[in-house]
């Protein structure tokens, strides 16, 4: 496995990036122990590296950017995964949220529809120490099948509407966490699957790309 050179100004930076977090309010000491391990500086373009540890979303191409620090901690943390729970996850994008869940001990499947983003991410060496972390180039509303049921579905780009289509990829009980809603800014919700239909739960709001069908090549 490829090593990576993780400079002392990052370490001090990410460092300095979870204690952030923190203030702002995620607790749950799992998801920042990740966050305080992954170098997000792996998962951006080279001329951003210096600006890895600030706390907003950036560009990485395709349209796409890698989510802000604080709201990767804030899916993560409605997310609740623990070793070996299965998630999949809708949009891979730089994989820098999968990592962090992969760094979690949780079983990823996630789906990007962006195929340069796709093949950008097979060649990143760090994520080869990730056994645990399962990639597929594909349709995001259709999900992945194949895995199903999964424990957890975290969908990082914004629907218009719940995507009730993939809520049958869940196990019973187990939940989605994803932004609805159209351009602008969207809310946080949480998708609980029961055996009578599902429960609702709203959070915060929060400014995602939009989810789109299809794949692109």
């Amino acid at each position: 496995m490829e090593e990576y050179y993780d400079r002392p100004k990052d370490i001090v930076r990410r460092n300095s990036l979870v204690a952030g977090i923190r203030r702002k309010g995620i607790d749950d000491e799992r998801v920042l122990a990740a966050i305080s391990k992954v170098p997000r500086q792996l998962f951006m373009p080279e001329e951003l590296h210096d600006k890895a540890y600030v706390d907003r979303a950036f560009p990485i191409g395709e349209g796409q950017t890698i989510s802000q620090p604080y709201t990767v901690a804030y899916q993560s943390e409605l997310l609740d995964v623990d070793p070996g729970t299965k998630v999949m996850e809708i949009g891979t994008g730089s994989a820098y949220q999968a990592a962090v869940l992969a760094e979690m001990g949780a079983e990823i499947y996630t789906i990007e529809r962006q195929k340069k983003l796709y093949e950008k991410v097979q060649e990143l060496a760090y994520l080869k120490r990730y056994e645990n972390l399962h990639f597929c180039y594909g349709d995001g509303f259709l999900g992945w099948p194949d895995h199903a049921p999964y424990d957890r579905i975290l969908i990082t780009a914004a629907p218009p509407e719940i995507p009730f289509s993939l809520v049958n990829q869940l196990s019973m009980r187990g939940f989605m966490v994803l932004p609805v809603g159209k351009a602008g800014f969207q809310r946080m919700m949480r998708i609980t699957r029961q055996a009578d239909g599902v429960l609702k739960e709203e959070f915060d709001l929060f400014s995602f790309v939009p989810m789109l069908p299809g794949k692109h090549q």
